[in-house]
């Protein structure tokens, strides 16, 4: 598990997702008001990553994920990206980063791009919709263990100010960079790998450093040395929500479900353009 809660959760809340069920193709959706602020089969276990992750000052498209209570900003607890989308307003993460959060005005979670060393270069944005697949929100199915977010007040666009990662679906596991917020510190780590395939619908990921909080962060790859973005071709989630040790991360697959969602996010998202 890769959120900022007790492992003993994670591991009683992996095993009920080992039930596998067929994909739907639905979701469900929570959506409250919001404001801007400034594989399953068996594998063998792979032994200790031969790299860590490294601390940086961050990119502008990943960000950490924080609770917020009373108006008041909590801890960061997950990390989330800026996905391209017409409305620009759109993010990616884990669904089980949102599990058992509620939004609201005062309430919820905020997203912080590019966040490091307590400084908020982009700003904090309010979480006020999240997506996720119909398979997850049922029986927490680890290979559907991502989610979109709405960001922001209707009519403000984050991808203007930070620019975007580009969803890319059906992708080989290949060459990545991950970036994740561990919770233990106020800065980014990032490391560059192979992802390998893991079972039919996921991959894994060898590099240590990547603790609680770092669940969400995006698999990325053909990364721009120039702008920082790239293609996402995964998030840290799934397989036990992510990983239980360190030095090993999964991911989902992108696939068809992950498009269909996409779709029905980017939908919503261009509709609150108005309010």
């Amino acid at each position: 598990m890769r959120v900022g809660f007790p492992r003993s959760s994670a591991r009683s809340l992996a095993t009920l997702a080992v039930r596998q069920t067929a994909w739907l193709a639905s979701f469900i959706v929570i959506v409250l008001g919001a404001y801007v602020m400034s594989p399953l089969a068996h594998a063998s276990r792979v032994p200790a990553a031969a790299t860590s992750g490294v601390p940086f000052t961050g990119t502008a498209a990943v960000g950490a994920l924080f609770t917020r209570s009373g108006g008041k900003l909590g801890a960061h607890f997950c990390t989330a990206s800026v996905v391209s989308s017409p409305a620009g307003n759109l993010l990616i993460t884990a669904a089980h980063c949102m599990q058992g959060k509620s939004l609201g005005p005062a309430t919820g979670v905020a997203f912080a791009p590019g966040y490091h060393n307590g400084r908020f270069p982009h700003g904090l944005w309010v979480v006020r919709a999240v997506y996720v697949d119909s398979a997850w929100a049922q029986t927490q199915n680890p290979d559907d263990d991502f989610a979109f977010l709405i960001a922001g007040r209707p009519g403000t666009d984050i991808q203007r100010s930070t620019g975007a990662e580009t969803l890319r679906i059906d992708r080989p596991p290949q060459m990545v960079q991950v970036i994740g917020y561990p919770d233990a510190t106020n800065r980014p780590i990032t490391c560059t790998a192979k992802a390998r395939s893991f079972g039919a619908r996921q991959m894994v990921f060898d590099c240590d450093g990547y603790t609680d909080g770092t669940s969400g962060g995006p698999f990325l790859a053909h990364v721009s040395a120039t702008t920082g973005e790239g293609w996402v071709i995964g998030v840290i989630g799934g397989f036990e929500q992510g990983g239980d040790t360190p030095n090993v991360s999964y991911s989902p697959r992108f696939l068809a479900s992950v498009r269909a969602l996409y779709e029905t996010a980017i939908s919503a998202g261009s509709v609150s353009l108005s309010g």
